[in-house]
């Protein structure tokens, strides 16, 4: 039953009562390319209507990563030729972050090693997500002039408090079981026991929904791992909840310089280095998904990256961060001030027919 397509760069393969899908690019942390977001796309939707499947679940190869992210250096360098790569990229993968969350079989995503970005998006909108010791997770696109996409503007709301609008902003990292305690990952599991949840899951005969739930309940509550270590953000979140309620990038950059702290100086500097444009782009993006439908915010988000796309930054960040990794980007504009409410409202301008479509 196994599809082992050209270099493999995905696995799909059904194993006892399960789907599983292996991103297999251990080299290049599991990054996605479209290829892969189209095959994963077309065998869920296979597996979603076959009646011997009964969960879906999705890894990455070697210990490192889960998944980095999309592929966004090859994005960025077929698109300078191949405008089209810009649109059909970005509309496959948010249909895949849709049809993951829609997935009427349940599905566990195995957060294992570094998950960013695209990484996220094909984990977080699934109905079980498993985080270990070494899960990493981040959204860090305003450091290369995008914004935190693959519905970030859904999720990132709704987690306690303005959390997220702190980690889309800063690009902050959480490590191990914080991942877990910030809401993103539903359940930890110490990763030595990783391979052994997978054999019990896929032992499973017919499960029900709560039958898996059972299984990474049991896992979750033997783990040991950072047991009693308490939320590295939890004595900053009184004050992450008063900085970043400010309805403007300059407000919540003004709260930070008041408050003086090391934590906020900290926070400030990383603000700063920033795409003015991206920070602006984002606040807006989350404060309207916070009140939207996720397909909703993926129609929205699929606008901003079109219009980011054909901006400045976007292709900026990637030669500062990625190409000539010589992390400078010059930002254009490269003050926030010089962002205006105009440039903002032609970011979220409606595509037409081009738009975004479920």
């Amino acid at each position: 039953m196994s599809k082992h397509t050209d270099a493999a760069e995905v696995l799909l393969e059904r194993k006892g009562c399960a789907g599983v899908i292996t991103l297999n690019r251990p080299k290049l942390l599991n990054a996605l390319t479209f290829n892969m977001i189209r095959q994963i796309y077309a065998q869920l939707k296979k597996w979603e209507q076959d009646p011997e499947t009964f969960l879906i679940i999705i890894k990455g190869a070697g210990e490192k990563a889960f998944c980095a992210g999309g592929d966004i250096r090859v994005i960025s360098e077929t698109g300078k030729t191949n405008q089209k790569i810009f649109q059909d990229f970005f509309r496959e993968e948010y249909m895949l972050n849709n049809a993951i969350d829609s997935c009427q079989k349940p599905y566990v995503a195995l957060i294992h090693g570094i998950t960013m970005g695209g990484g996220v998006g094909v984990s977080v909108h699934g109905q079980f997500r498993v985080a270990t010791e070494k899960s990493l997770f981040a959204m860090p696109e305003t450091a290369i002039g995008l914004f935190p996409d693959v519905g970030g503007g859904y999720f990132l709301p709704r987690l306690q408090g303005k959390l997220g609008y702190f980690l889309a902003l800063t690009g902050f990292r959480l490590k191990g079981r914080d991942v877990y305690t910030a809401g993103i990952a539903t359940h930890f599991v110490d990763s030595e026991k990783l391979g052994m949840l997978e054999e019990d899951l896929l032992a499973l005969k017919s499960p029900s929904s709560e039958n898996i739930a059972d299984v990474l309940e049991t896992y979750h509550t033997k783990s040991k791992i950072d047991q009693d270590k308490s939320f590295i953000l939890e004595e900053h979140m009184d004050k992450i909840n008063s900085w970043f309620s400010a309805n403007t990038v300059e407000q919540i950059i003004q709260n930070l310089q008041q408050d003086g702290s090391s934590f906020a100086l900290e926070q400030l500097k990383v603000i700063n280095k920033m795409s003015p444009t991206s920070l602006k782009i984002t606040l807006r993006q989350l404060m309207e998904g916070s009140s939207k439908t996720l397909q909703e915010v993926l129609t929205m988000e699929y606008r901003l990256s079109q219009a980011c796309m054909g901006g400045h930054d976007f292709h900026e960040g990637v030669r500062a961060v990625l190409i000539d990794k010589d992390q400078s980007p010059k930002w254009k504009p490269a003050d926030l001030k010089e962002v205006t409410d105009e440039d903002l409202n032609n970011y979220f301008k409606s595509l037409g027919s081009n738009d975004l479509k479920f």
